[in-house]
Protein backbone atom coordinates (compact mmCIF):
# COMPACT_ATOMS: atom_id res chain seq x y z
CA UNK A 1 0.00 0.00 0.00
CA UNK A 2 1.57 3.50 -0.80
CA UNK A 3 2.29 6.04 2.11
CA UNK A 4 0.64 9.28 1.32
CA UNK A 5 1.31 12.71 3.09
CA UNK A 6 -1.70 15.75 4.02
CA UNK A 7 0.35 18.19 2.30
CA UNK A 8 3.21 18.79 -0.64
CA UNK A 9 5.86 19.56 2.06
CA UNK A 10 5.03 16.12 3.74
CA UNK A 11 7.91 15.00 2.77
CA UNK A 12 8.84 11.62 4.21
CA UNK A 13 6.73 11.95 7.41
CA UNK A 14 5.35 9.12 9.12
CA UNK A 15 1.55 8.25 7.98
CA UNK A 16 0.81 9.65 11.78
CA UNK A 17 2.32 13.06 11.87
CA UNK A 18 0.80 13.91 8.71
CA UNK A 19 -2.28 13.00 9.37
CA UNK A 20 -2.30 15.44 12.30
CA UNK A 21 -0.21 18.17 10.79
CA UNK A 22 -2.81 20.49 9.07
CA UNK A 23 -5.09 19.46 12.34
CA UNK A 24 -3.34 20.92 14.79
CA UNK A 25 -2.19 24.12 12.83
CA UNK A 26 -6.31 24.92 12.35
CA UNK A 27 -7.35 24.62 16.11
CA UNK A 28 -6.35 28.26 17.72
CA UNK A 29 -9.29 29.63 15.51
CA UNK A 30 -11.36 26.73 15.32
CA UNK A 31 -14.02 28.33 17.52
CA UNK A 32 -16.77 31.34 16.19
CA UNK A 33 -19.65 30.31 17.88
CA UNK A 34 -23.58 29.04 16.89
CA UNK A 35 -24.03 31.43 14.81
CA UNK A 36 -21.69 31.04 12.11
CA UNK A 37 -22.59 30.14 8.65
CA UNK A 38 -21.21 26.98 8.75
CA UNK A 39 -23.73 25.77 11.44
CA UNK A 40 -26.30 27.82 9.61
CA UNK A 41 -25.37 25.28 6.69
CA UNK A 42 -25.61 22.30 9.17
CA UNK A 43 -29.03 23.37 10.33
CA UNK A 44 -30.16 23.80 6.28
CA UNK A 45 -28.69 20.40 5.52
CA UNK A 46 -30.30 18.90 8.70
CA UNK A 47 -33.79 20.02 8.03
CA UNK A 48 -32.90 19.30 3.91
CA UNK A 49 -32.90 15.65 4.31
CA UNK A 50 -35.29 15.75 7.43
CA UNK A 51 -37.67 16.93 4.29
CA UNK A 52 -36.16 14.22 1.58
CA UNK A 53 -37.06 11.44 4.42
CA UNK A 54 -40.29 12.59 5.09
CA UNK A 55 -41.48 12.67 1.79
CA UNK A 56 -40.10 9.02 0.94
CA UNK A 57 -41.67 7.62 4.35
CA UNK A 58 -45.18 9.53 3.42
CA UNK A 59 -44.96 8.23 0.04
CA UNK A 60 -44.74 5.10 0.90
CA UNK A 61 -47.36 5.15 3.56
CA UNK A 62 -49.81 6.73 1.17
CA UNK A 63 -49.43 3.83 -1.18
CA UNK A 64 -50.26 1.54 1.76
CA UNK A 65 -53.34 3.80 2.39
CA UNK A 66 -54.34 4.06 -1.47
CA UNK A 67 -54.71 -0.03 -2.32
CA UNK A 68 -56.27 -0.43 1.44
CA UNK A 69 -60.18 -0.72 0.98
CA UNK A 70 -60.60 -2.10 3.94
CA UNK A 71 -60.69 1.26 5.94
CA UNK A 72 -62.77 4.44 5.41
CA UNK A 73 -59.71 6.59 5.10
CA UNK A 74 -57.03 3.43 4.08
CA UNK A 75 -54.94 3.51 6.96
CA UNK A 76 -54.62 0.57 9.49
CA UNK A 77 -52.75 1.95 11.82
CA UNK A 78 -49.52 0.11 10.83
CA UNK A 79 -46.37 1.64 9.38
CA UNK A 80 -44.92 -0.30 6.15
CA UNK A 81 -41.65 -0.49 7.77
CA UNK A 82 -40.66 -3.26 5.16
CA UNK A 83 -41.38 -0.69 2.26
CA UNK A 84 -38.96 1.75 3.67
CA UNK A 85 -35.52 1.12 2.55
CA UNK A 86 -33.82 4.26 2.25
CA UNK A 87 -33.30 4.06 -1.22
CA UNK A 88 -33.67 7.62 -1.15
CA UNK A 89 -29.94 8.08 -0.85
CA UNK A 90 -30.16 6.05 -4.76
CA UNK A 91 -30.47 10.09 -6.30
CA UNK A 92 -28.31 13.57 -5.94
CA UNK A 93 -28.72 14.44 -2.80
CA UNK A 94 -25.72 12.80 -0.55
CA UNK A 95 -23.10 13.39 -3.02
CA UNK A 96 -24.03 16.79 -3.51
CA UNK A 97 -23.97 17.20 0.01
CA UNK A 98 -20.65 15.77 0.14
CA UNK A 99 -19.11 18.46 -2.48
CA UNK A 100 -20.82 20.92 0.20
CA UNK A 101 -18.74 19.91 3.39
CA UNK A 102 -16.00 19.44 1.09
CA UNK A 103 -15.86 23.52 1.22
CA UNK A 104 -17.57 24.07 4.08
CA UNK A 105 -16.07 21.75 6.59
CA UNK A 106 -13.02 22.31 9.08
CA UNK A 107 -11.22 19.09 9.62
CA UNK A 108 -11.56 19.51 13.01
CA UNK A 109 -15.22 20.04 12.64
CA UNK A 110 -16.57 17.88 10.17
CA UNK A 111 -17.77 15.04 12.36
CA UNK A 112 -20.18 16.82 13.75
CA UNK A 113 -21.35 19.18 11.20
CA UNK A 114 -21.99 16.03 9.06
CA UNK A 115 -23.18 13.95 11.33
CA UNK A 116 -25.98 16.47 13.07
CA UNK A 117 -26.97 16.87 9.27
CA UNK A 118 -27.47 13.22 8.66
CA UNK A 119 -29.40 13.15 11.44
CA UNK A 120 -32.09 14.60 9.70
CA UNK A 121 -32.95 11.33 7.56
CA UNK A 122 -33.56 9.52 10.49
CA UNK A 123 -35.40 11.88 12.31
CA UNK A 124 -37.33 13.05 9.15
CA UNK A 125 -38.28 9.30 8.86
CA UNK A 126 -39.89 9.14 12.88
CA UNK A 127 -41.93 11.95 12.05
CA UNK A 128 -42.79 11.22 8.68
CA UNK A 129 -44.32 7.96 10.45
CA UNK A 130 -46.15 9.46 12.53
CA UNK A 131 -47.44 12.15 10.99
CA UNK A 132 -47.99 10.83 7.94
CA UNK A 133 -50.59 7.95 9.38
CA UNK A 134 -52.63 10.36 11.39
CA UNK A 135 -53.01 12.56 8.07
CA UNK A 136 -54.58 9.20 6.16
CA UNK A 137 -56.69 8.39 9.08
CA UNK A 138 -58.29 12.55 9.97
CA UNK A 139 -58.06 13.91 6.46
CA UNK A 140 -57.84 10.69 4.06
CA UNK A 141 -54.48 9.94 1.93
CA UNK A 142 -54.95 12.65 -0.73
CA UNK A 143 -53.87 15.04 2.07
CA UNK A 144 -50.40 13.25 2.43
CA UNK A 145 -49.55 14.38 -0.96
CA UNK A 146 -51.18 17.78 -0.67
CA UNK A 147 -49.35 18.98 3.04
CA UNK A 148 -46.02 16.80 2.63
CA UNK A 149 -45.76 18.46 -0.85
CA UNK A 150 -46.30 21.83 -0.35
CA UNK A 151 -43.89 21.89 2.85
CA UNK A 152 -40.86 20.53 0.50
CA UNK A 153 -41.95 22.90 -2.26
CA UNK A 154 -41.59 25.68 0.04
CA UNK A 155 -37.85 24.20 1.85
CA UNK A 156 -37.03 24.27 -1.67
CA UNK A 157 -37.51 27.82 -2.14
CA UNK A 158 -35.70 28.86 1.33
CA UNK A 159 -32.94 26.06 0.03
CA UNK A 160 -32.29 28.64 -3.20
CA UNK A 161 -31.94 31.83 -0.87
CA UNK A 162 -29.87 30.18 1.97
CA UNK A 163 -27.23 28.18 0.57
CA UNK A 164 -24.02 29.22 -1.30
CA UNK A 165 -21.20 26.36 -3.19
CA UNK A 166 -18.68 28.24 -0.78
CA UNK A 167 -17.47 30.91 1.75
CA UNK A 168 -16.17 32.80 -0.27
CA UNK A 169 -19.79 33.17 -1.88
CA UNK A 170 -21.76 33.75 0.98
CA UNK A 171 -22.85 36.96 1.64
CA UNK A 172 -22.98 37.10 5.11
CA UNK A 173 -20.50 35.04 6.85
CA UNK A 174 -17.73 36.74 8.98
CA UNK A 175 -14.57 37.96 7.35
CA UNK A 176 -12.75 36.15 10.43
CA UNK A 177 -14.98 33.00 9.70
CA UNK A 178 -14.32 32.73 6.01
CA UNK A 179 -10.35 32.99 6.51
CA UNK A 180 -10.66 30.28 9.25
CA UNK A 181 -12.29 27.90 6.64
CA UNK A 182 -10.55 28.64 3.85
CA UNK A 183 -7.06 28.22 5.23
CA UNK A 184 -8.27 25.25 7.48
CA UNK A 185 -9.12 23.31 3.86
CA UNK A 186 -6.14 24.68 2.11
CA UNK A 187 -3.95 21.66 2.01
CA UNK A 188 -6.67 19.92 -0.20
CA UNK A 189 -6.59 22.16 -3.13
CA UNK A 190 -9.66 23.07 -5.21
CA UNK A 191 -12.69 20.88 -6.49
CA UNK A 192 -11.66 18.93 -9.21
CA UNK A 193 -12.39 19.63 -13.25
CA UNK A 194 -13.95 17.44 -15.66
CA UNK A 195 -11.50 14.85 -15.56
CA UNK A 196 -11.22 12.18 -12.86
CA UNK A 197 -8.43 9.56 -12.04
CA UNK A 198 -10.68 6.82 -12.49
CA UNK A 199 -7.99 4.07 -12.89
CA UNK A 200 -5.99 5.48 -9.53
CA UNK A 201 -9.51 5.28 -7.66
CA UNK A 202 -9.46 1.83 -8.28
CA UNK A 203 -6.55 0.78 -7.49
CA UNK A 204 -6.71 2.51 -4.25
CA UNK A 205 -6.94 0.37 -1.18
CA UNK A 206 -8.42 3.07 1.46
CA UNK A 207 -10.84 3.56 -1.33
CA UNK A 208 -11.59 0.27 -1.54
CA UNK A 209 -11.55 -0.06 1.95
CA UNK A 210 -14.02 2.29 2.44
CA UNK A 211 -16.39 0.63 -0.13
CA UNK A 212 -16.33 -2.68 1.34
CA UNK A 213 -16.81 -1.59 4.87
CA UNK A 214 -20.20 0.49 3.33
CA UNK A 215 -21.30 -2.06 1.67
CA UNK A 216 -21.04 -4.81 4.86
CA UNK A 217 -22.28 -1.96 7.19
CA UNK A 218 -25.76 -1.29 4.76
CA UNK A 219 -26.03 -5.08 4.60
CA UNK A 220 -26.76 -5.09 8.34
CA UNK A 221 -28.69 -1.83 8.19
CA UNK A 222 -31.25 -2.26 5.55
CA UNK A 223 -31.15 -5.85 6.66
CA UNK A 224 -32.70 -4.87 10.01
CA UNK A 225 -34.53 -2.14 9.17
CA UNK A 226 -36.65 -4.15 6.72
CA UNK A 227 -36.62 -7.61 8.14
CA UNK A 228 -37.13 -6.70 12.05
CA UNK A 229 -40.97 -6.49 11.97
CA UNK A 230 -41.25 -9.22 10.58
CA UNK A 231 -38.39 -11.16 13.03
CA UNK A 232 -40.67 -9.26 15.48
CA UNK A 233 -43.97 -10.69 14.18
CA UNK A 234 -43.28 -14.57 13.18
CA UNK A 235 -40.64 -15.40 15.52
CA UNK A 236 -40.95 -13.22 18.95
CA UNK A 237 -45.39 -12.53 18.36
CA UNK A 238 -44.61 -9.03 19.37
CA UNK A 239 -47.60 -7.17 18.41
CA UNK A 240 -45.68 -3.57 17.12
CA UNK A 241 -49.21 -1.65 16.42
CA UNK A 242 -49.90 -1.99 20.42
CA UNK A 243 -45.93 -0.78 20.82
CA UNK A 244 -46.00 2.09 18.29
CA UNK A 245 -43.12 3.85 20.55
CA UNK A 246 -41.00 0.96 20.93
CA UNK A 247 -41.49 0.35 16.98
CA UNK A 248 -39.72 3.71 16.41
CA UNK A 249 -36.82 3.93 19.05
CA UNK A 250 -34.55 2.68 16.30
CA UNK A 251 -35.03 5.73 14.28
CA UNK A 252 -34.87 8.26 17.05
CA UNK A 253 -31.60 6.47 18.81
CA UNK A 254 -30.24 6.06 15.23
CA UNK A 255 -30.39 10.27 15.44
CA UNK A 256 -29.00 10.72 18.12
CA UNK A 257 -26.31 8.03 17.46
CA UNK A 258 -25.40 10.56 14.50
CA UNK A 259 -24.67 13.18 16.70
CA UNK A 260 -23.21 12.23 19.89
CA UNK A 261 -20.37 10.10 17.41
CA UNK A 262 -19.80 13.07 15.45
CA UNK A 263 -19.65 15.51 19.05
CA UNK A 264 -16.78 12.89 20.51
CA UNK A 265 -15.14 12.23 17.28
CA UNK A 266 -14.34 15.47 16.72
CA UNK A 267 -13.39 16.02 20.88
CA UNK A 268 -10.65 13.58 20.28
CA UNK A 269 -9.25 15.28 17.33
CA UNK A 270 -9.57 18.55 18.79
CA UNK A 271 -7.28 17.40 21.72
CA UNK A 272 -5.52 15.58 20.08
CA UNK A 273 -6.33 12.27 21.67
CA UNK A 274 -6.29 10.71 18.42
CA UNK A 275 -5.46 11.74 14.77
CA UNK A 276 -7.83 11.26 11.82
CA UNK A 277 -7.46 7.26 10.89
CA UNK A 278 -7.52 6.05 14.47
CA UNK A 279 -11.39 8.25 14.99
CA UNK A 280 -12.33 6.32 12.00
CA UNK A 281 -11.28 3.09 12.61
CA UNK A 282 -12.59 3.26 16.09
CA UNK A 283 -15.72 4.72 15.31
CA UNK A 284 -16.23 2.11 12.48
CA UNK A 285 -14.91 -0.54 15.00
CA UNK A 286 -17.98 0.51 17.30
CA UNK A 287 -20.47 0.75 15.19
CA UNK A 288 -19.81 -2.29 13.18
CA UNK A 289 -18.44 -5.01 15.77
CA UNK A 290 -21.29 -4.25 18.52
CA UNK A 291 -24.18 -4.85 15.87
CA UNK A 292 -22.61 -7.49 15.08
CA UNK A 293 -22.18 -8.84 18.22
CA UNK A 294 -25.97 -8.38 19.60
CA UNK A 295 -27.20 -10.07 16.40
CA UNK A 296 -25.21 -13.50 17.09
CA UNK A 297 -26.93 -12.88 20.59
CA UNK A 298 -30.31 -12.67 19.51
CA UNK A 299 -30.84 -16.74 18.88
CA UNK A 300 -29.37 -17.42 22.18
CA UNK A 301 -31.69 -15.44 24.44
CA UNK A 302 -34.41 -18.27 24.50
CA UNK A 303 -38.13 -16.76 24.61
CA UNK A 304 -37.46 -13.21 26.04
CA UNK A 305 -38.87 -11.27 23.34
CA UNK A 306 -38.12 -7.77 25.17
CA UNK A 307 -34.56 -8.85 25.31
CA UNK A 308 -34.44 -9.82 21.59
CA UNK A 309 -36.08 -6.43 20.83
CA UNK A 310 -33.59 -4.23 22.94
CA UNK A 311 -30.35 -6.05 20.91
CA UNK A 312 -32.10 -5.24 17.33
CA UNK A 313 -32.40 -1.89 18.45
CA UNK A 314 -29.20 -1.40 20.73
CA UNK A 315 -27.82 -2.69 16.67
CA UNK A 316 -29.72 0.37 14.54
CA UNK A 317 -28.77 2.69 17.00
CA UNK A 318 -25.04 1.95 17.44
CA UNK A 319 -24.50 1.66 13.87
CA UNK A 320 -24.93 4.98 13.48
CA UNK A 321 -21.53 5.32 15.06
CA UNK A 322 -19.82 4.63 11.57
CA UNK A 323 -21.50 7.56 10.83
CA UNK A 324 -18.38 9.20 12.50
CA UNK A 325 -16.22 6.81 10.75
CA UNK A 326 -16.32 5.46 6.73
CA UNK A 327 -19.28 8.13 6.22
CA UNK A 328 -16.90 10.81 6.98
CA UNK A 329 -13.57 8.78 5.58
CA UNK A 330 -14.74 10.18 1.57
CA UNK A 331 -13.72 13.74 2.67
CA UNK A 332 -10.46 12.58 4.65
CA UNK A 333 -8.84 10.33 1.80
CA UNK A 334 -10.34 13.00 -1.41
CA UNK A 335 -12.06 16.27 -0.89
CA UNK A 336 -11.72 17.32 -4.04
CA UNK A 337 -13.63 13.72 -5.43
CA UNK A 338 -16.11 13.69 -2.01
CA UNK A 339 -19.25 13.69 -3.71
CA UNK A 340 -18.14 10.97 -7.11
CA UNK A 341 -16.51 8.87 -4.17
CA UNK A 342 -19.98 9.06 -2.28
CA UNK A 343 -22.25 8.22 -4.82
CA UNK A 344 -19.72 4.90 -5.54
CA UNK A 345 -19.86 3.54 -2.26
CA UNK A 346 -23.47 4.66 -2.00
CA UNK A 347 -24.27 2.07 -4.56
CA UNK A 348 -22.26 -0.38 -3.39
CA UNK A 349 -24.72 0.22 -0.20
CA UNK A 350 -27.72 0.36 -2.30
CA UNK A 351 -27.00 -2.93 -3.78
CA UNK A 352 -26.55 -4.55 -0.35
CA UNK A 353 -29.79 -3.05 0.42
CA UNK A 354 -31.43 -4.89 -2.22
CA UNK A 355 -29.49 -8.40 -1.71
CA UNK A 356 -29.86 -8.66 2.09
CA UNK A 357 -33.64 -8.57 2.55
CA UNK A 358 -33.72 -11.31 -0.60
CA UNK A 359 -31.05 -13.24 1.13
CA UNK A 360 -33.47 -13.17 4.22
CA UNK A 361 -36.21 -14.49 2.47
CA UNK A 362 -34.51 -17.16 0.99
CA UNK A 363 -32.88 -18.49 4.10
CA UNK A 364 -36.08 -17.94 6.42
CA UNK A 365 -38.03 -19.93 3.79
CA UNK A 366 -36.12 -23.15 4.51
CA UNK A 367 -36.71 -23.16 7.58
CA UNK A 368 -38.11 -19.83 10.16
CA UNK A 369 -35.73 -20.38 13.52
CA UNK A 370 -32.88 -22.20 11.75
CA UNK A 371 -33.53 -19.30 8.92
CA UNK A 372 -33.01 -16.22 10.81
CA UNK A 373 -30.39 -17.57 12.65
CA UNK A 374 -28.29 -17.89 9.43
CA UNK A 375 -29.68 -14.54 8.74
CA UNK A 376 -27.92 -12.80 11.81
CA UNK A 377 -24.71 -15.36 11.35
CA UNK A 378 -24.05 -13.61 7.93
CA UNK A 379 -25.00 -10.03 8.54
CA UNK A 380 -22.74 -10.43 11.84
CA UNK A 381 -20.10 -12.44 9.82
CA UNK A 382 -19.92 -9.72 6.68
CA UNK A 383 -19.31 -6.85 9.86
CA UNK A 384 -16.94 -8.59 10.89
CA UNK A 385 -14.88 -9.18 7.45
CA UNK A 386 -15.92 -5.64 6.82
CA UNK A 387 -14.31 -4.14 9.99
CA UNK A 388 -11.35 -6.20 9.67
CA UNK A 389 -10.38 -4.78 6.24
CA UNK A 390 -10.92 -1.00 6.72
CA UNK A 391 -8.79 -1.60 9.82
CA UNK A 392 -5.88 -2.93 7.60
CA UNK A 393 -5.85 -0.76 4.86
CA UNK A 394 -8.05 2.64 5.75
CA UNK A 395 -6.10 5.77 5.72
CA UNK A 396 -6.95 9.23 7.03
CA UNK A 397 -4.64 11.46 5.11
CA UNK A 398 -5.21 12.49 1.37
CA UNK A 399 -4.56 10.46 -1.44
CA UNK A 400 -1.38 11.39 -4.22
CA UNK A 401 -3.83 10.70 -6.86
CA UNK A 402 -6.71 13.61 -4.77
CA UNK A 403 -3.86 16.36 -4.81
CA UNK A 404 -4.33 19.29 -7.40
CA UNK A 405 -1.21 18.31 -8.71
CA UNK A 406 -1.89 15.13 -9.58
CA UNK A 407 -5.36 16.04 -11.51
CA UNK A 408 -4.17 16.18 -14.68
CA UNK A 409 -1.75 12.63 -14.48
Amino acid sequence: MQRHADNTQAGEEPEAKQDEAPLLAEQPSSRTGLCSARCGLTLVLHISLFMAYGLRVSLSIAIVAMTNGSHPHGWSGSAPHSSYSGFAQDGVIFPAQYTLWAKWAPPLERSRLMNIADAGCTFGTFFALLVAGIICQSLGWPFVFYIFGAVGCAWCLCWFLLVYEDPAHHPWISAREQEYIVSSLAHQGTCHGHSLPLVAMAKSLPLWAITIACFCTDWLFYMLLTSMPTFMSTVLHFDLRENGLLSSMPYVGNGLGHILAGLLADFLLTRRMLGTAAVRKLFSALGMLLPAAFLVAVPYIGCSSTVAVVLLTLALTIISLTGAGININHIDIAPRYAGFLLGITNTFGIVAGIIAPTAVGLLVSQDLQTGWRNAFFVSAALNLFGLIFYVAFGSGTIQDWAREDAAGQ
